[in-house]
């Protein structure tokens, strides 16, 4: 395979990769809205859409592994991009599965009327997808400083889970008839939670990428 061969597959990976990130961040926005609006279609929607994605990882990561075979040598910096694509690509199906997991809570929820604590979760999936949307960015600009930024933004969506999870544990000791709904509900932040997390091990591979220095940016915030 010629370098310029090369240079094309890379930039179709690339290409494949945002698309599978715009399949995923519209997921989480459908699953909410299907909670929040109690839409069992939409709630399928978002169940049945999941195969494309996982069926994206799976085509990207078979393409990937082939110009790992046809382009010899690589450098260590095409390497490690390589490597970050497959990587990113399992973080994104990964968060698929989350917001799967949302819309079948959603679809279990039917028509109950929300508990208080769930006003919280449209700011955490707001903040979520934002999280997201830098961390493909990162790696769309391969830019360091901005990946970092990602352990705030964290931060912020940890201490917000953290008193959603107060709140809701408040509703189920208060009224024992709230425990199934409640719990459900504690999966749901659960899920959005660890989706930012995802999206900060994205940034840590686009530091790697950029670098080739691990990094662990919880760890650097601390």
């Amino acid at each position: 395979m010629s370098r310029e061969h090369y240079e094309q597959q890379l930039r179709s990976l690339n290409d494949d990769l945002l698309r599978m990130g715009a399949l995923v961040e519209t997921a989480i926005g459908q699953s909410i809205q299907a909670l929040t609006n109690h839409d069992e279609a939409m709630a399928q929607d978002v169940i049945r859409n999941d195969d494309l994605i996982d069926k994206a990882q799976y085509a990207l990561e078979e393409k990937a592994l082939l110009l790992f075979a046809t382009q010899q040598p690589l450098v260590a910096r095409d390497l490690r991009l390589v490597s970050a694509i497959i990587t990113i690509a399992s973080e994104l199906e990964r968060v698929g599965d989350y917001a799967e997991g949302i819309a079948k809570i959603a679809i279990r929820q039917g028509q109950t009327p929300a508990l208080k604590p769930q006003a919280e979760v449209p700011s955490m999936t707001s903040k979520a997808q934002t999280m997201l949307r830098t961390a493909l960015e990162c790696y769309t600009r391969i830019d360091v400083n901005l990946a970092k930024t990602l352990s705030a933004a964290d931060d912020e969506i940890d201490n917000q889970t953290d008193n959603v999870q107060r709140q809701i544990l408040e509703v189920m000791i208060a009224d024992a008839s709230t425990v199934e709904q409640a719990t459900r509900l504690l999966y749901v932040v659960h899920n959005l939670e660890r989706i930012a997390d995802r999206a900060t091990n994205i940034g840590e591979r686009v530091v790697f990428m950029a670098t080739g220095q691990m990094a662990d940016l919880n760890e650097q915030r601390a």
